[in-house]
């Protein structure tokens, strides 16, 4: 096994390299927030280079303690923070822009996405910290999407290319988010205005919930690298993708086209659960996890890489904080943006 000792010094970092992980950076051990916050920013552009090069980046031997230490240790590698919009699951806000990764229960595992890939802006990337380290599990999973395009059937990209992907959402109080949660205001025209100036198609229903539609396009170029990559929410929120009996409970209640979240080719045509499961193994096969230890830190390129959660035992916490927002605009998308299906 590689470790730190002999792991090659790249670009002034001590990087380590393992099959089905993502790539460790090694820091000094600073004792002191300040002086490894100094270092991080020292070596912020080195750091930078190894995150357009692995998608991930998880640097070991900081001392993050608390939250406090997280935004100082953010500060030194994120320049300009990001919003996160359009909220789809509960999170615990700390202030300055610190969040808990999820509070979503400890048994669910979390798949693979790209965070706000249903957005018109997005942050470019995402740095998460361990607080407390779990028992067991827990890991915070990457994959890189550079990977997914290629591994993708040839067939089912070509489709998304020309077409993008449709996500509906159903707002309510009993699953999911309520409107008002997710857009952050309890005034419907606000809320309109929103989904107006962000190509988003909405319509109100009897009981004072809401239906949104938006296609947005699967595939984008990273604005800095040139990489084209898979970016989206797909799999992750299709209704085939949810376990079966969890499934067959919310179809029962809803109807298939009431669930919370579903999602469809751009054209509007419902993925085969064959289909579907192409996509999941995807994920699956390009998927790298690490152990958390206490004061990790680990930065996401959420454009390059995806990320998830692993289900786990005892007490975790994980912050996360997002920065150098991204327009799509910006990243040459396959498709345009648009609130009906590709062709109507």
């Amino acid at each position: 096994m590689t470790t730190f000792a002999d792991a090659p010094v790249l670009t002034g970092l001590t990087v380590i390299r393992e099959p089905g992980k993502p790539a460790v950076v090694a820091t000094p051990g600073h004792h002191d927030i300040d002086a490894a916050a100094a270092w991080l920013t020292a070596h912020r552009a080195e750091i930078q280079a190894e995150l357009h090069r692995s998608g991930a980046v998880l640097l070991r031997g900081l001392p993050v303690c608390d939250a406090a230490d997280f935004a100082t240790a953010r500060d030194a590698l994120i320049e300009q923070r990001a919003g996160y919009k359009e909220k789809a699951t509960p999170r615990t806000d700390f202030g300055e822009g610190v969040f808990s990764s999820t509070d979503l229960p400890a048994a669910q595992p979390i798949r693979l996405h790209n965070e706000n890939s249903y957005t018109l802006d997005f942050p470019g990337v995402l740095l998460f910290g361990c607080v407390t380290a779990p028992e067991e599990g827990g890991a915070t999973t990457v994959g890189d999407m550079r990977e997914a395009l290629r591994l993708l059937p040839a067939d089912l990209r070509d489709r998304f290319e020309e077409a993008g992907w449709l996500l509906v959402r159903n707002y309510s109080e009993l699953a999911g988010l309520p409107w008002y949660k997710t857009f952050a205001t309890d005034d419907r025209a606000a809320a309109e205005a929103y989904c107006d100036e962000n190509t988003i198609g909405y319509e109100w229903l009897d009981d004072d919930s809401l239906v949104t539609r938006q296609r947005r396009s699967a595939i984008v170029t990273h604005p800095v690298t040139g990489d084209r990559v898979w970016f989206n929410h797909f799999a992750f929120w299709n209704s085939r993708t949810l376990d079966p009996d969890v499934r067959e409970v919310l179809v029962e209640t809803y109807g298939e086209d009431g669930l919370p979240f579903n999602t469809y080719l751009g054209d509007g045509t419902r993925l085969t659960d064959a289909e579907v499961d192409a996509v999941n193994d995807v994920y699956d096969r390009v998927t790298r996890r690490e152990t958390w230890q206490q004061g990790d830190l680990m930065l996401v390129d959420n454009i390059l890489c995806a990320h998830g959660r692993e289900s786990f035992t005892g007490d975790r916490k994980i912050l996360v904080a997002m920065g150098e927002p991204v327009a799509l605009a910006d990243c040459s998308p396959a498709t345009q943006p648009s609130t009906t299906v590709f062709g109507k």
